[in-house]
């Protein structure tokens, strides 16, 4: 892989847009989790260091509507950084001409353009002609077809970021690992894991399906599960419902008007909510875990930023404290493991969730796939 740190002693005055992935949660204008941001300093800093001309391009949220200059106003702590609100406006543009070297800037929320999304090629056009050079250290957005991962590599001289590359490396620890391998899979977005779950059949000892991920396959087993978080759409996965090596909860955590119960999943109501796993569900994790040589973890077992968080404390707390290899990826996996501090007791944490799952299901993604078939 291209790796930019080779390029030392050759970046001085060269325009480099640098997709990062800032996409960090933001509360009342300030950011609750910098991991994402600690993890590419080093690469800014080596970019500044060099004396290139630093072009910062990123999105935050799932539209357009979310802002980048909090995170610009963080990032002020580290570098001086100038932040860019229209690319295409001429006053903006000249700020960028004028740039010297070792300069920052951070251009807004590429989403707030729908032709990122679209890959559309006039807009990548547009943006290739900001800069000289392409560094893509966004893993966590790479398994997009967006402008910023797949159209400006086939317009302009590509290369990973450091980071990106010791992702590639420590996920490779997936297929190097000794077995039985557990996969943990919670949070929701059903529709995009059950490919996912099928490949990893071929990989895994058992997988764990939790979270909101688990309701869906209560609703397909019949269970009442109208009160609770689950997809719009139904899906056909029985093929997984009665596979062996296919793990869901066998007790939940039920809020009915205020109250908490524990109930096994068939006995649900409509007027009752799902929120978390049960204590029975943790402990058969834990035995899971203990008897495990290898756990990848992806997504929340239970509604945490509602406080149901004990269960996904305890999963974490029992990968940490075994003896199994572990690695975990994603937003929400990586927040409640640094509400515990516990980040270091992990032998890798992915700064990717979706992007982890679909490197471990198909060995690359399309953001990868589209520099090395330049090299």
């Amino acid at each position: 892989m291209k790796s930019i740190s080779e390029q030392k002693g050759k970046l001085k005055n060269k325009r480099v847009l640098l997709r990062l992935d800032l996409n960090v949660p933001i509360e009342d204008g300030k950011i609750v989790d910098n991991f994402k941001i600690e993890k590419i300093l080093t690469t800014v800093g080596f970019l500044k260091r060099e004396g290139a001309k630093i072009i910062i391009l990123s999105h935050i949220g799932r539209g357009g509507s979310d802002s980048l200059l909090p995170v610009s106003e963080y990032m002020k702590k580290f570098f001086d950084i100038f932040f860019i609100e229209d690319i295409f406006e001429d006053s903006q543009i000249k700020k960028i001409e004028e740039m010297e070297a070792g300069d920052i800037v951070m251009i807004e929320n590429l989403r707030r353009f729908k032709e990122e999304k679209d890959n559309d090629l006039e807009f990548t056009k547009k943006l290739a002609s900001l800069g000289d050079i392409y560094v893509n250290e966004a893993f966590a957005a790479s398994h997009r077809s967006h402008s910023s991962i797949v159209g400006l590599p086939k317009l302009m001289e590509s290369f990973f970021g450091p980071v990106f590359i010791n992702e590639i490396e420590e996920l490779k620890r997936v297929f190097q690992a000794g077995s039985p391998r557990l996969f943990v899979l919670g949070g929701n977005k059903l529709k995009t894991k059950i490919p996912f779950i099928r490949k990893f059949l071929k990989t895994a000892d058992f997988i764990f399906v939790g979270g909101a991920l688990a309701n869906d396959a209560f609703r397909a087993k019949g269970f009442d599960m109208s009160g609770s978080l689950v997809s719009e759409e139904d899906f056909d996965f029985s093929d997984l419902l009665e596979n062996k090596k296919i793990i869901f909860p066998v007790d939940v955590l039920v809020e009915r008007q205020g109250e908490i119960v524990v109930k096994r999943p068939n006995e649900v109501l409509g007027n009752e909510s799902v929120m978390d796993a049960g204590p029975e569900t943790v402990l058969q994790l834990q035995k899971l875990i203990k008897n495990s040589r290898f756990v990848l973890w992806n997504g929340p077992l239970g509604y945490y930023t509602r406080g149901f968080s004990d269960a996904t404390f305890e999963l974490i707390r029992s990968i940490t404290g075994s003896n199994a290899e572990s690695i975990a990826g994603g937003g929400d996996t990586e927040h409640c493991i640094s509400k515990l501090g516990l980040e270091e007791k992990f032998d890798f944490i992915s700064t990717g969730g979706g992007a982890m799952l679909e490197f471990v299901a198909e060995g690359t993604l399309v953001g990868i796939d589209v520099i090395k078939n330049k090299e």
